[in-house]
């Protein structure tokens, strides 16, 4: 298959370089003079629209609403929690003049904001009867990260952030495990993305928590993404902040906490684990434009076989027509490297066989159908996309999934082979850190479901635990 377009780098020659070309290509995003910030084009904040409205849907059907929490935070409030703190302190951004006067006391802009939700929390919840509370902010976040990436790290981040406080440990522990399993599903089914999903041991958990369980996708380089996370905070947060509540036995109890969210990152890892050389590579479901129209011709019959074929499509299916004055062959660069997932060519020659011509993006595959068979080969053609792209990724993810047993076997494997590897721990964070120190390999996850024996593979202690370990962005 001839390349079309020519600007984007090969991805096994420089994967970094190929997915700056993409994104740039695809026109996801563009650059400011806003230092480590992007600008999300029209076509890639269509991509975070979609994901915002499927996740909102499923967020209202386990009874979460919506708030909007201020963007700034007061020092003091932040110091609240002094362990939250010291996790963040080397990303805060700091607000120190209103106009020409300085501030009495500097603010931060919310790098996350569960100190937020518990001030309000606070003044809010004062009986058994106001809980749970079950909220959500969509809203931006500041880290002030030293190497920035497109969608991957930014100075400014779009995400989700829930915030829910309940009665019991019990509700608060289901709540944490129920949003990861939204998470799970949606990157799933929705993107496509074959996630691992596991606790983050004690170094790697979020500041405050007292568990912090994750969504780990790999990479087509073999380099995990962590594509969301939800945490148990327990009474943590709530005794720190005074929060307490009456409960039904007439005493005054502290309430447990979760936290949970995900980012524009999951586009990052939609594109480094779809895209190929011609560009984006989407998910029929998350596609802004799930099927484009060629006319090879502006003749009128061509436009009429294309109108029959919309008219049957349903409402929930989006097209669009290319009518305008590019060539035939610029048209489909741009297709493929927007990444529609079916493109239709229609010209007069095909319609001399009452045929039109169906494109795969994931494939680049053709197949030439009747057009009163267009309609529902379409339908069914986004369904097949749809599931093997899942199962594509599915392949590549446990070809690239490899068993560490001997310690220093498994570091002359990883300058061989990318990718992650299992391994057995004591879950001594000095092995962790050894591990990480000498190979650049960080734990990605504990793997509760698969038994644990043997030996840790640094020290050779009894293991306790089976985890993941790989190189991250």
């Amino acid at each position: 298959m001839t390349k079309l377009v020519s600007k984007i780098t090969d991805r096994d020659v420089d994967f970094a370089k190929w997915y700056t070309d993409v994104v740039r290509e695809a026109d996801l995003v563009a650059y400011s003079s806003v230092k480590g910030s992007m600008i999300i084009r029209p076509y890639g904040y269509a991509i975070w629209e979609n994901i915002q409205r499927i996740l909102d849907a499923e967020f209202k059907k386990t009874g979460h609403e919506n708030v909007q929490m201020p963007m700034f935070i007061p020092e003091s409030l932040l110091n609240v929690e002094k362990e939250h703190v010291k996790g963040f302190a080397p990303e805060v951004a700091w607000v120190t003049h209103g106009g020409n006067d300085k501030l009495e006391e500097r603010m931060c802009v919310r790098p996350t904001s569960e100190v937020l939700f518990c001030e309000h929390y606070k003044n809010i919840i004062k009986s058994y009867r106001d809980l749970p509370k079950l909220y959500n902010q969509w809203c931006t976040i500041v880290r002030w990260e030293k190497t920035t990436r497109p969608f991957l790290r930014s100075r400014e981040i779009l995400w989700q952030e829930g915030h829910t406080m309940h009665r019991t440990s019990e509700e608060a522990r289901e709540e944490t495990l129920r949003m990861l399993k939204i998470y799970e599903n949606f990157q799933r089914n929705v993107l496509a993305l074959p996630v691992l999903v596991g606790r983050k041991t004690e170094k790697e958990k979020f500041a405050g928590a007292e568990e912090t369980y994750t969504l780990e996708a790999m990479m087509y380089d073999g380099v995990a993404l962590q594509n969301g996370t939800s945490h148990y905070f327990g009474k943590h947060f709530a005794e720190a902040f005074g929060i307490r509540f009456l409960d039904e036995d007439n005493t005054l109890k502290v309430p447990y906490q979760t936290s949970w969210g995900v980012s524009t990152r999951m586009i990052g890892g939609i594109i480094m684990t779809h895209g190929d050389n011609h560009g984006l590579v989407l998910p029929p479901k998350i596609a802004p434009i799930k099927v484009v129209f060629i006319p090879i011709s502006q003749d009128e019959e061509v436009l009429k076989v294309i109108s029959q074929i919309t008219e049957n499509l349903p409402s929930d299916i989006s097209y669009k027509i290319d009518q305008s004055d590019k060539s035939p062959g610029f048209k489909f660069a741009e297709a493929e490297v927007k990444g529609i997932p079916i493109r239709v060519e229609v010209g007069k020659r095909d319609l001399e066989k009452d045929e039109v011509t169906l494109v795969r993006r994931d494939t680049l595959e053709k197949e030439s159908v009747k057009v009163a068979d267009a309609s529902d080969e379409i339908l069914h053609l986004l369904e097949k996309i749809q599931q093997d792209m899942y199962d594509r990724a599915l392949k590549r993810r446990d070809e690239m999934i490899f068993e560490g047993t001997d310690y220093e076997e498994m570091k002359k494997q990883m300058k061989e082979k990318t990718g992650f590897f299992k391994i057995n721990w004591c879950g001594d964070v000095a092995c962790e850190e050894k591990i990480k120190d000498e190979t650049g390999y960080k734990s990605r996850c504990i793997i509760e479901d698969e038994k644990t024996t043997g030996k840790c593979i640094v020290c050779g202690k009894e293991a306790t635990s089976r985890i993941y370990i790989g190189k991250q962005y």
